[in-house]
């Protein structure tokens, strides 16, 4: 009843006072859920209409009055809904203010002034009416719109927005502007290992320390999964990375806390580019940094490195070799190539090493330690470990049956290729095909393939014994071998590194450890295999200290599988 009482006085009221005023009236008459203040400035009287008391608590009868109102309005918006209130410009037809007031409501003003014929302001509307709704909504667009929803950081396209707007402005200013790109170390293992809720935790506790590192000339962007974005205005060409990288390997340093008081530390590679130096264009400088940064993220943990022209010149370089790599593992454009492995004491041929070959369009070689690399960034090298697999297996049974000599088949296997669920049935496909005696084929494997679930890799290792497959441990004494891998692995043999062997003759530590490993692994059942044998002394002295097996250029280069061909022809006759 209380509604309609107000919708009859307003009624009354508007068409009495605003007879003549006939656009006045139909916005008065047309939204009733506004509350309105009709002002008459030759009486200097106010008259509340609408639905005034479902917004306000006090009267307003004169201008003097306003005040009150306009103290309703939290201090940033006092000055602005002041002036749109006593606003009486008459080339204004209307003045339009929104303002968030003290009980956290939006409030749009509008204002409205009519002039008599003497050009003298007669009247005046103000109509008010709820826009929190609206504004929420509004601030929800703009929050999708600008920024990531995990971190609360900005996105990909509201830094590059800015970011172009910097390059504009430093433009003029003769400012320089540092692009950071920084990725998380090894992110993809703790997701896996610890699950994506934690993941996320990290990637929002993360987020949150680069937040606060934000200010009027550093603007930070959460881009997608583990890679952030920094940019730093610099506008007296002064570079501020090193002030940035130290807190940020200072926060690094410790643990962030997660649910569960579980603590989980993170190290970060980080690529940097700058405008002018690097780009010149807000894209191209993000993308030079993104190149810098993958390019040098395996030089270690918390790694920062700048970008330099030839940087860009390497990806543009491998990014060449990666589209020659497709298209060589579509037209079938590799060779392998195999090098003999000796026993030491009788020089009588103990196996051979499948080795891969590429040769480009040119007809020249690409040398492997180029697109291996590449193959395994990009998971090519399954493709391309299959194909090995089957193309050893297959020639060799062909040698079998043509010399019948019972060498070892020394295969290399990649890291992503034996984590694949199906690699040992299709292992074993493949020696039933081609009906080869299974203890007469050697996996080499390396390191790389035991970082990350050295159990679930002893799992496999164990299936493959039983079906007589050999193990070999490949470039035994790079990186970081542990005698640990020894005692928990089923291996047959151990191969040292060509690194050793270089500098045995000469260093004294390198023999003492040459040694030991060569007597400890005796000890253990296994062969031993030295690779990148090249001189007659390194071959003497492995001899002497009872290495098993010799492989190297001394006693034979890869050759293709004619050249072992002759090998066998020549132990046949």
């Amino acid at each position: 009843m209380n509604e309609m009482h107000y919708q009859l006085d307003l009624l009354t009221a508007m068409n009495q006072k605003l007879m003549g005023n006939e656009k006045m009236f139909r916005m008065i008459c047309g939204t009733s859920s506004n509350a309105f203040l009709y002002y008459i400035f030759s009486e200097d009287r106010f008259e509340m209409l609408g639905l005034w008391q479902h917004y306000f608590d006090f009267p307003i009868r004169s201008a003097s009055d306003l005040h009150k109102l306009i103290n309703c309005a939290k201090a940033e918006y006092i000055s602005e809904l002041e002036e749109a209130l006593f606003c009486e410009n008459k080339h204004k037809e209307s003045q339009i203010v929104e303002c968030e007031m003290q009980d956290k409501k939006w409030l749009e003003f509008e204002v409205t002034v009519t002039y008599s014929e003497t050009d003298e302001p007669s009247e005046k509307i103000i109509r008010i009416r709820d826009v929190t709704k609206r504004k929420k909504q509004t601030e929800e667009l703009k929050y999708m719109a600008y920024y990531d929803s995990l971190t609360g950081l900005y996105n990909r396209n509201y830094f590059v927005r800015i970011l172009s707007e910097w390059v504009r402005k430093a433009q003029t200013e003769k400012a320089t502007i540092d692009v950071l790109c920084i990725r998380m170390d090894d992110f993809k293992r703790i997701n896996d290992s610890m699950g994506m809720i934690a993941g996320d935790e990290i990637l929002q506790a993360f987020g949150l320390f680069l937040r606060d590192l934000q200010s009027e000339d550093i603007i930070v962007s959460h881009f997608n999964d583990d890679i952030y974005y920094l940019a730093i205005y610099n506008p007296y060409g002064n570079h501020n990375v090193d002030a940035v990288y130290r807190k940020i390997g200072q926060r690094t340093e410790q643990p962030f806390q997660m649910m569960g008081n579980i603590e989980q530390k993170i190290t970060v590679s980080i690529g940097v580019a700058n405008y002018p130096e690097s780009a010149r264009n807000s894209l191209e400088i993000i993308n030079c940094a993104e190149i810098v940064q993958s390019q040098k993220k395996e030089s270690g943990t918390n790694s920062i490195a700048y970008f330099e022209a030839p940087i860009l010149t390497d990806f543009i370089e491998n990014i060449q070799i990666e589209n020659k790599l497709k298209e060589a593992i579509e037209d079938h454009a590799f060779e392998l190539y195999y090098q003999p492995q000796y026993d030491a004491g009788s020089k009588k041929l103990r196996g051979v090493e499948a080795l891969i070959r590429w040769r480009g369009q040119d007809g020249k070689f690409v040398s492997p330690a180029v697109f291996i690399p590449l193959a395994e960034k990009d998971g090519l090298i399954v493709q391309i470990g299959n194909w090995v697999l089957e193309e050893g297996i297959r020639v060799y049974a062909d040698w079998y049956r043509k010399y019948g000599y019972p060498m070892v088949l020394s295969l290399n296997i990649s890291a992503l290729q034996y984590k694949k669920a199906d690699f040992v049935h299709h292992l074993l496909v493949l020696i039933e095909k081609y009906q080869v005696d299974p203890a007469l084929i050697e996996l080499e494997i390396t390191e790389s393939v035991l970082i990350e679930d050295f159990n679930s890799v002893v799992d496999k290792l164990n299936t493959l014994k039983e079906y007589g497959i050999k193990i070999s441990l490949d470039d035994f004494g790079t990186g970081f071998s542990s005698l640990s891998y020894l005692k928990g692995l089923p291996i047959d043999t151990l191969k040292i590194d060509k690194s050793f062997i270089d500098t045995v003759i000469n260093d004294h530590p390198t023999r003492v450890i040459t040694e030991s490993i060569i007597a400890m692994v005796k000890k253990l059942g296994c062969e031993t295999v030295a690779e990148g044998v090249e001189t007659q002394e390194q071959y003497d002295y492995l001899k002497a200290v009872n290495c098993d097996n010799i492989q190297g250029f001394l006693l034979g280069k890869p050759m293709p599988a004619e050249g072992v061909e002759k090998i066998l022809s020549s132990i046949k006759k």
